[in-house]
């Protein structure tokens, strides 16, 4: 920031070019990460991450579809397809999971039942 001729703050020193390589995101990551003391971990590495993290949390296609834009991705198969592969680690508890039983949909609705007539008395 600078005090422009007009004694307002303005930008300086950014430019509203486009990267046409990844190469000046890696330097300021690299330079954050050298100057936090701290081992380079690449841009993508982060978007891996919040990819597994959307995996987890969304439980609807639209969930994830946002969580997708969010990276700033058009199509959720870029996000899948480029981030997406799940760990061997959690693709076997997922696997697990799969396999354990589901509590039957008529159980849910005999509480739901119970509840309507507990609040009928």
């Amino acid at each position: 920031m600078i005090q422009g001729e007009d004694l307002q703050f303005e930008t300086a020193g950014l430019a509203r070019v486009p990267w046409s390589t990844v190469a000046p995101i890696r330097a300021v990551f690299r330079e954050a990460f050298t100057l936090a003391d701290l081992p380079f971990f690449n841009p993508h590495s982060f978007r891996r991450t919040l990819t597994q993290l959307g995996e987890q949390l969304c439980a609807t296609p639209e969930q994830f579809k946002t969580w997708s834009q969010n990276l700033g991705h058009e199509s959720v198969m870029t996000t899948l397809v480029s981030y997406g592969s799940v760990p061997a680690s959690r693709q076997a508890k997922v696997m697990r999971q799969l396999g354990q039983p589901k509590a039957p949909q008529r159980d849910v609705l005999s509480q739901i039942g119970r509840l309507i007539s507990q609040a009928q008395r």
